[in-house]
């Protein structure tokens, strides 16, 4: 018996999963990767002329559950025009029967290796507050995205931050329209657990329902992550980001965010009460190439008033 290799098996694999896009306005460029409901593929869009990745469900989804996410996925990002959210150009069902959606192409890095190069903590925390800008947005329209994590987002070229992956949202108090135009709400069942270890809320580990709460808990381990221990006022925001109770955390994405700024800015913390002396010393931290112009106006005026009085 002939048995093949694992290389032998992985391009058997490749092939059989390769989307047929014959009768579509798109042509298969490359496969840019593997997520947990499919593949994701660089295409040509043959009528706009235009390079847009195609997130397909796998071939070997033996159910719907995996394009009923999908499509959930599509429908939801499609409520969300902001810039920090990569748009739906596109949705339908392949010649294969596989169910997909067309999205922007996002070039750049992921958070965890772009931060890598980033050498201040001003820096990361800019990019922080663009990631909490495209949440606070999404919580505003009632959308809990439930996997934030440092592959899950994405730095373009240009700065532009982009939250990825909201396959596993969850729609709260508002109905989403399905395939037949009725109206339907979307999301996981009670007791199902879907996300990421070290970016989970307990409660969401658990399986119980969550709130927008989740989603402060998954940007504080974020913003941990991010601070790399430099700051123990960044440190004690997180802290309180991810509390182990839901109400001793952040009442919401915008109130961490503007605790953030306030550190950028050199005003008061509340996670972080600090004596007046430190904030002095980091607002003149802050602030010290104005400081160094008075200084030297202060130096060069004593000087003339001793050189007058002479």
């Amino acid at each position: 018996m002939t048995f093949l290799s694992d290389s032998a098996l992985d391009r058997l694999r490749a092939a059989a999963d390769a989307p047929d896009l014959s009768g579509t306005r798109y042509q298969l460029i490359d496969k840019l990767g593997q997520g947990g409901m499919g593949g994701v593929y660089r295409v040509e869009d043959t009528v706009l002329h235009r390079k847009v990745a195609l997130k397909i469900v796998s071939a070997f989804d033996s159910g719907s559950e995996l394009a009923d996410r999908l499509l959930h996925e599509a429908r939801v990002i499609a409520q969300l025009e902001h810039p920090g959210i990569v748009p739906v150009h596109d949705v339908g069902t392949l010649p294969d029967g596989r169910v997909f959606y067309a999205m922007k192409l996002v070039q750049g890095q992921r958070l965890d290796h772009h931060v890598a190069g980033l050498e201040t903590l001003a820096e990361r925390l800019r990019v922080f507050g663009k990631i909490c800008e495209a949440v606070s947005f999404a919580h505003a329209r009632g959308v809990l995205h439930r996997d934030l994590k440092p592959q899950n987002i994405m730095v373009g070229p240009f700065g532009e931050v982009l939250v990825m992956d909201w396959g596993i949202s969850k729609v709260l108090g508002k109905a989403e329209a399905n395939s037949s135009g009725e109206l339907a709400v979307v999301g996981t069942n009670h007791g199902t657990v879907l996300g990421t270890p070290g970016f989970m809320a307990p409660e969401q580990a658990r399986g119980e329902n969550v709130d927008h709460r989740a989603d402060v808990f998954s940007l504080g381990a974020l913003l941990h992550f991010m601070n790399s221990g430099t700051s123990k006022a960044i440190a004690a925001i997180s802290s309180k980001a991810i509390a182990e109770s839901p109400g001793d955390r952040y009442a919401s994405v915008h109130d961490l965010s503007k605790d953030v700024a306030n550190f950028l800015d050199g005003l008061p913390v509340s996670a972080y009460p600090e004596s007046w002396m430190t904030r002095l010393g980091r607002w003149a931290d802050k602030n010290k190439a104005w400081l160094l112009l008075v200084l030297a106006y202060l130096i060069m005026r004593t000087l003339f008033i001793l050189w007058r009085a002479e």
